[in-house]
């Protein structure tokens, strides 16, 4: 299912390489003379990391202890040798040369490089006088030949690439495609994801190691066609490419996305969901701007204003790396309206008021949501799996994970004091993880909700209102810092203490009116406590809803105030 969904990606965008090919970074070009004359060493660095891209031949498949060179590129090693280690690599990169000149006799390109070879014995001594030596020779980026005055390199030579092609269609060993179901040329090994630096094929077997079965090794144990193997290699390369619009990353895990459509509807789809995701690397004047955006091109879809075709299908695949083979960590595949439909469920659940901060910033996003339950919001600390699990959550409308909402606790007491845009986030997380569970409690509204009777939510209420009467007669929060974590586990223990402390505030209280407001507020608040007082413990999803009431309780006092300077 995946490696089909990747060939119909491939097959439906424009402008990927054709088959047998790819775009390799180049960063260094040996520019020569017909005759093999070295003239000088020509950078094609863009800065300091980055390369410029050229179509060449595919990259060979390289194992074991074979020395496979690519075709008229490769790096350093392969192209200039030096050491004695490298001598085999050397010779075997040269020897490839060698033998087109029988099949090209006439390739400008081959007997440019091929007499270029012949003339200098030590290549090391004549290019070490070029100004660009040092940066060449220290880096790891891939090198080709570029004849002086011709504008395209060796490596993209035309004759070259249908010679190649040619040569290995003729080689290919014939068997029935898993994918296509149809006869084609079976791809012995399949070609490296480009995940990290050192990560493996999306598909490999190991020889001699349990996986073989009837005589057959390697790619022939599951026959994929080299079509197929080029079409879906191509299309995830092309969008785990730097830049690239239809991935993101949560930890050492990412996660690859795309339509199955190719109308504009999909291709709005894929870019709305990396907008929510919020990893622009351009920083908007609104924040929130992006966002509802994305809402209003889900909704659209979700409501049918954007009409989409049932067969309109919406893929995610999660991967980590791993130096033998990727491995696959998440995969959905979902119809598109169903798709939109949770990304709006997302967003619901997820909104709650925030009336106190000036520069709002989304919190629907994973990163942000991450970040929030983790020490200094470093998403490397998160807990292993937590990331696949809030993904699934998100786009399959399945409830939150336990961890996220456990973790959301856990910051929240060991940082009270914190007022920042993380306590808006875990309130959202808070919110939306009890709003998804199966039980008969009430759900948590956006804003303040006074119908809400839960002791855990009217607990949260009372402590922001005591909390806010310290603030307005002392402009100090001692009561907040000193029994905020014992009132929202063991309300009955603190609560007659933090009440009996406010009654000393209250009378710190210049304005009547303040006071009498204040006084009718806690009594409104305390007469739908149970007759048998303040609960002596909450479990964890009481502390959770009095977290959000304390908020709630909180966020409206800042409304009224705001509606009174408008008066």
């Amino acid at each position: 299912m995946i490696l089909k969904a990747l060939y119909d990606y491939y097959n439906r965008c424009e402008g990927l390489t054709p088959k047998g090919l790819e775009n390799k970074e180049i960063g260094y070009l040996i520019v020569i003379e017909p005759d093999g004359t070295f003239v000088r060493i020509e950078s094609r660095m863009q800065d300091k990391k980055t390369a410029a891209s050229f179509v060449v031949l595919q990259s060979v498949k390289r194992s074991g202890t074979k020395f496979t060179p690519n075709y008229f590129w490769d790096n350093y090693e392969y192209v200039i040798g030096g050491k004695e280690a490298n001598i085999k690599k050397h010779n075997a990169f040269i020897h490839i040369i060698e033998s087109f000149k029988s099949g090209l006799p006439e390739n400008k390109n081959i007997n440019a490089i091929s007499n270029f070879y012949k003339k200098y014995n030590d290549i090391e001594k004549v290019i070490e006088k070029d100004s660009l030596y040092e940066d060449f020779h220290k880096s790891k980026k891939n090198i080709s030949f570029l004849i002086n005055g011709e504008c395209k390199i060796a490596a993209e030579d035309p004759d070259i690439h249908d010679f190649v092609l040619a040569q290995k269609n003729e080689d290919n060993k014939k068997g029935l495609c898993l994918v296509l179901g149809e006869d084609r040329s079976i791809s012995r090994l399949h070609t490296t994801i480009k995940l990290t630096k050192d990560t493996g094929p999306l598909v490999s077997f190991k020889t001699d190691r349990g996986y073989d079965s009837y005589g057959k090794e390697q790619g022939y144990n599951a026959p994929i066609s080299e079509d197929v193997e080029f079409a879906y290699t191509t299309a995830l390369n092309t969008m785990l490419q730097k830049g690239s619009h239809n991935k993101f990353m949560v930890g050492n895990r990412t996660f690859v996305f795309w339509a199955s459509s190719s109308k504009e509807i999909a291709e709005e789809a894929e870019e709305s969901l990396f907008d929510m995701l919020g990893y622009s690397d351009t920083k908007a004047d609104n924040p929130n701007a992006k966002i509802e955006q994305v809402r209003k091109v889900f909704t659209s879809i979700y409501s049918g204003v954007l009409k989409t075709n049932l067969d309109d299908r919406f893929y995610i695949l999660g991967l980590a790396p791993n130096s033998a083979r990727i491995a696959v960590v998440y995969w959905s595949d979902t119809s598109l309206r169903d798709f939109a439909g949770m990304v709006i469920r997302h967003f619901n659940d997820m909104e709650i008021v925030d009336n106190t901060r000036k520069d709002k910033r989304p919190y629907m996003g994973i990163r942000e949501i991450l970040s929030a339950v983790t020490l200094g919001g470093k998403q490397s600390d998160v807990t292993p799996n937590l990331p696949e699990a809030v993904v699934k959550s998100i786009f399959q409308g399945t409830p939150y994970p336990y961890t996220l909402f456990s973790s959301c606790i856990r910051r929240i007491r060991a940082e009270i004091g914190d007022n920042g845009a993380n306590r808006i986030t875990r309130m959202a997380i808070i919110k939306a993880y009890l709003n998804r569970q199966n039980d008969n409690n009430k759900k948590i509204e956006v804003m303040l909700d006074k119908s809400n009777t839960n002791q855990g939510y009217l607990c949260g209420r009372l402590f922001a209102v005591l909390d806010k009467i310290q603030e307005d007669a002392n402009n100090i929060h001692s009561i907040r810092e000193r029994y905020m974590n014992a009132a929202s586990s063991t309300p009955a223990s603190v609560f007659a203490t933090i009440l009996n402390l406010s009654s000393h505030h209250l009378e710190n209280l210049s304005n009547e009116g303040t006071k009498v407001f204040y006084e009718k507020l806690k009594q409104e608040i305390i007469d739908k406590i149970s007759a048998d007082g303040f609960p002596a413990h909450l479990d964890l999803q009481d502390q959770g809803r009095f977290f959000v009431g304390y908020y709630h309780q909180r966020q409206d006092f800042f409304t009224k105030k705001e509606k009174e300077n408008e008066d």
